[in-house]
Formats: structure tokens, sequence, C-alpha cells
């Protein structure tokens, strides 16, 4: 017999609304709380999302409670941390947005958190699941590019700037970077296998979200909207990292991969002016190498799968749950994203290479 998973959910924004859909998808998965720290959103939202079964509480720990199995943390970023820490020491498995958190000792704390607890910890990046992610991670690591010794990841938007708490530093720790910047760099590292980060060379700016013209919020906009950076990676591998959610341009280019033997191309999918990031599925794949002295260049064909991807990370943590396995994506794998945009706002602070440290 299946066993029901109960869930509770930590935050009621509009992330939130997307968990409990793709929750309530799940035959074996009963919703049975939510919390949100501002007095009576919780219950509004659990009307608004007919989850006329589960229980509001106004703090999260009284939440943490209850008998649940897993919770989603779908708080503003600087919550992430201190929800997910009391959850696992709680004794449930979690699945909390990205970024993993507003701080690289935060996410330490949170992988520490986990290991002591014995319960998971995964990170809410979806796009892994799109099924060609699989296949640019099965292309290099087959040793067909060789030696990879260089790779150029990000993206950028014309305009596509959020507002809200994506935009202060103190509830959101940083913009772009954290927003869609992770992503790119999930896409890159986890092809690579997530070799670990030494050195970051950065700068940011916010020329665009501090200028009234753009940004009907400008007053209140402190983090950046831009960002760029060269990290050192082990394997004497570099990697070419920018960013941006707002600029005078059609695109920051492709990701690229350049091994010894052979070179990968990919483009992100998505038309318009929010698009042109790695928050989505993949538009274009081509391999560039040499046969007989001749330069080759093939079309590498896209996998069309019509997966709401956002669905198949949250069925993924409750199959994890339901059969007692790791983590999908595991916070020990993405503290060394979390690493490496730590990196970017201190080398930009400071204008200076830094040393990333990592336990």
């Amino acid at each position: 017999m299946t066993k029901t998973i109960r869930i509770g959910i930590i935050g009621s924004g509009g992330i939130a609304r997307a968990h409990a859909s793709a929750y309530r998808k799940l035959s074996n998965v009963e919703i049975v709380a939510v919390a949100d720290s501002i007095e009576g959103k919780a219950q509004a939202f659990i009307q608004q999302e007919q989850l006329l079964n589960a229980a509001p509480f106004d703090d999260h720990r009284k939440l943490l409670e209850l008998e649940l199995d897993g919770v989603s943390v779908c708080t503003p970023n600087f919550a992430h941390h201190e929800t997910s820490v009391n959850a696992l020491n709680a004794g449930k498995h979690v699945l909390v947005e990205k970024p993993m958190s507003v701080t690289l000792s935060q996410s330490i704390e949170m992988v520490d958190a986990s290991r002591r607890s014995g319960k998971m910890l995964t990170v809410g990046f979806q796009p892994r699941y799109d099924p060609n992610m699989s296949l640019i991670k099965e292309i290099v690591q087959s040793g067909k590019l060789g030696s990879v010794y260089f790779v150029e990841t990000g993206g950028g938007r014309r305009r596509g700037m959020p507002g809200g708490t994506f935009i202060r530093k103190e509830l959101a720790g940083a913009g772009a970077m954290a927003d869609i910047g992770c992503y790119s760099l999930d896409m890159a590292l986890h092809a690579l296998g997530y070799p670990r980060p030494l050195t970051v060379s950065a700068y940011t700016s916010n020329h665009f979200g501090t200028n009234p013209k753009y940004h009907k919020e400008a007053a209140h906009f402190d983090v950046e909207d831009f960002g760029v950076a060269m990290i050192r990676l082990e394997g004497d591998i570099v990697l070419n990292y920018k960013i941006s959610w707002a600029m005078h341009m059609d695109s920051l280019g492709a990701t690229m991969f350049l091994g010894t033997d052979a070179g990968l191309k990919v483009t992100p999918a998505g038309t318009g002016p929010w698009s042109g990031v790695w928050d989505g599925s993949v538009g274009s794949m081509t391999l560039y190498n040499d046969i007989a002295n001749q330069h080759i260049q093939s079309t590498i064909p896209v996998i069309e799968h019509g997966l709401n991807l956002f669905d198949e990370k949250v069925k993924d943590f409750v199959a994890a749950i339901q059969d007692d396995r790791p983590a999908p994506i595991p916070g020990g794998e993405i503290l060394y994203n979390q690493a490496i945009i730590d990196g970017v706002l201190r080398s930009a602070a400071s204008k200076r290479e830094v040393t990333i440290e990592l336990p």
C-alpha cells in the first residue's frame, strides 16, 4: 500500500502556488499545513488554493510540530536558511526554492543540518528535469569533447526585472545573480560534474534597476541587475559567467563548452523580453569538431518532451521521500553554486579577485 506523504508549505507567495498545484496532482500527497509570517496570509492561501483540510500558521515553527514527511520552503530568500534549518532539525525533508540561501555560511549551515538530521535537503532547480539538460551532461561527460578547459554560461533579458522582494538586498541577498544566474551556473556546473570553485574575479552594476526610466521601484532597488565573472574551477577549467536582468542588447550569447577535441554550443528556448536565460528549456544544441581535417558542424536534435518541469521537480521530491532515496538535487552540491554567487558579490565589492574557501 502506498504511503500518504504529508507535506507542509512555508511561505504563501506566488511560488507557493506552483508548489501547491504540483502537489495536488499527486494522489499520494496531502498538504496538511501552510505557514506565513504575515498574519492571515496562510489562511487566505488555503482558501484560494482550496486546501480546505490544511491548517494555517503564522509561525512556521508551529507547523513543524506537526507530523510531516516534508516541507516546501517558499519564503523570500532571506528566510530560506532559518526555515530550512528548523525543518531539518525537526526531522522533516526539505525542498527549498532557489537560491539556496543569502550567504555562503548559511548554505553551509543548511547542509550541516541535513547531514546531522539524516533528512534530505534538495534545491529547486527545475530545468534539471528537461531531458535535454541530461543530454548535455551526457555529451560533456562522455569524453566526446576531450578535456574541457573553458565554459561560458549565463544569459540576459532585454527587459525582465522583477520587483518586490527580489530587488531589496535585505530580503533577496542578491539580484540577477540569485534570481536567474543560479540557473545558468547549475546548467554548466551540473554538466561538468560540479567541480570545486577556486577563485572569482567579478563586476556587477545596477544601472537599469536604479533608473526610474526603466523600473517603477527604482527608489527601492539596491541589488545588482548585471554581473560578469571569471571563475577558476578545479581541473584547470575556466568559467566565464554573465547575467543580466536588463540591457540594450538582444543576447549575451550561448552557453559554450570548449574541449580539446570538440566544442558544444547550447542556446536557451523562448522569445521575447523576458527570455534569454536558463530558467526554462533548451532551444538548440550544436557540436563542432574536425573530421579528416574538415571543420564539421553538427546539429543535435532537441528532445521534445512536453513535461511540466516544475511539476517534475516536486514529483521527484515526493518520490525520494517515498522511496527513501537521496536528495534529487542535493544541497551539498548546490553549495558550490552558492559559493560562486558569494564570491561574485565579494569580488565586485572589493574590485579584486577573491578566493573561495569551503569546508
